[in-house]
């Protein structure tokens, strides 16, 4: 019996977007399984949602997609990939800017574990525009995000705006 050809997606995914999702089921079609693992990036600073709250969101948005998956690291995700067993690192890139910051990440990744492929996959023109960091700049100045995010995040994101979660 063959080994399950599986990806991490990490990201912070506070929220994700259906530019998250886009990629995650495009590179779908590469592997049988895709893990989102949502990790806390140091360098931000304002999170939106907890890494539970996070996974719990991304959970109920793909419940119904076979093969997707989510957990979250408090660690390095190359070391998270090796406890799942993952050959290979999904990223998007939207912008040249996302492709500076992926190179240099690319390398410190490499570093850490030559043996963990990353795969990048450019956001469709339609999303090229979209960051969670810009989709909470928008929902809190009370514009419609509507169609950024699948309607399970909008909920949480109200819920959360209105202090129920």
């Amino acid at each position: 019996m063959s080994e399950s050809r599986i990806a991490i997606y990490p990201g912070s995914f506070d929220p994700l977007t259906y530019g998250h999702l886009d990629v995650a089921l495009r590179a779908k079609r590469f592997f049988d399984k895709i893990v989102f693992v949502v990790a806390n990036n140091s360098a931000k600073k304002n999170y939106f949602f907890t890494p539970e709250e996070r996974v719990e969101v991304i959970r109920s948005v793909i419940q119904s997609y076979p093969g997707l998956e989510v957990t979250s690291t408090s660690g390095a995700v190359v070391d998270k990939a090796r406890e799942l067993k993952a050959t290979a690192m999904i990223r998007g890139l939207r912008a040249f800017t996302d492709f500076e910051s992926e190179y240099a990440l690319h390398a410190v990744y490499e570093y850490m574990d030559p043996q963990l492929e990353t795969l990048y996959f450019m956001a469709r023109r339609e999303e090229t525009f979209i960051s969670s960091s810009e989709i909470r700049e928008l929902f809190n100045y009370g514009k419609d995000v509507s169609d950024l995010v699948p309607p399970q995040v909008l909920s949480a994101m109200r819920k959360k705006k209105e202090g129920k979660n």
